[in-house]
């Protein structure tokens, strides 16, 4: 996937994750740490549904993208859930959790992709 195609497909993901009010968003380009994927979206929603709900807009988005989901796990219980992108992992945690397991601090060697409107289009 070329890199204006990644960002683009991170954006998206970010927008919807917005739309649901989601929290504390945070982008990690994982390229040169990870052989599995490019990518991380990391965000918090306030409980079980409030995550559920985001991970719900961010699978329509990335469908209606033409680009569906590959997988996800979590929906049970809704404290972290996982989405799998292929070239983006997409991780939606409830605090409690996203505090536990501190994805930023075991990734901190991953730059963070800056994706305002301004930024996408800078790197087209």
């Amino acid at each position: 996937m070329s890199e204006p195609d990644r960002l683009a497909r991170a954006a998206s993901i970010v927008e919807a994750a917005e739309k649901r009010q989601a929290e504390r968003i945070v982008c990690l380009d994982v390229r040169e740490l990870s052989s599995f994927t490019d990518t991380f979206v990391i965000a918090t929603g306030t409980s079980d549904r409030h995550v559920r709900s985001i991970a719900e807009a961010i699978e329509a988005a990335l469908k209606n993208g033409g680009e569906p989901a590959l997988g996800s796990e979590g929906y049970d219980e809704a404290s972290w859930l996982l989405i799998d992108c292929g070239d983006t992992i997409v991780h939606v945690f409830q605090q409690e959790t996203r505090d536990r397991y501190d994805l930023e601090r075991l990734w901190s060697d991953a730059a963070g992709l800056d994706l305002a409107p301004e930024a996408r289009s800078a790197g087209r």
